[in-house]
């Protein structure tokens, strides 16, 4: 069974208001853009971005991103701005509550997690720590 939640234009998880059910990880505007070009580029339209989160990294837990084209039983769905993103049951142990942006800075662009559950993180916010 397959949680489906929509994420239009509501608040980050964290500030969640009322009425609309809080999806337990949040798109941001940004990253559902990217999510969008990306998939335009790849000539997919039903492709979908997967979150994950995996041991290892400098600490302890690393992020991953990939596209899929299918939902697994135990993936959460969420949904913004035509873009949906996939999170395994498993993983929301540890992304429940959390944000995946998308950020443009000096020193790159990449997706990034703004997560409450780690602990600590490393330099360039790829792994982390509970």
């Amino acid at each position: 069974m397959t949680a489906n939640h929509t994420d239009q234009n509501a608040p980050s998880p964290a500030g969640a208001g009322k009425g609309a059910p809080e999806a337990p990880v949040g798109l941001s505007a940004r990253a559902a853009r990217r999510v969008a070009e990306l998939i335009r580029q790849q000539g997919k339209p039903g492709l979908m971005l997967r979150v994950k989160v995996d041991g290892g990294g400098c600490s302890g837990f690393q992020y991953g991103f990939d596209f899929d084209t299918e939902a697994a039983e135990d993936d959460i769905k969420v949904e913004r701005d035509g873009v949906t993103m996939l999170v395994d049951s498993m993983s929301l142990l540890y992304l429940s509550g959390a944000e995946v942006d998308y950020v443009e800075d000096l020193v790159g662009a990449s997706f990034q997690v703004t997560n409450p559950n780690a602990a600590s993180s490393c330099g360039c916010g790829s792994s982390f720590s509970i």
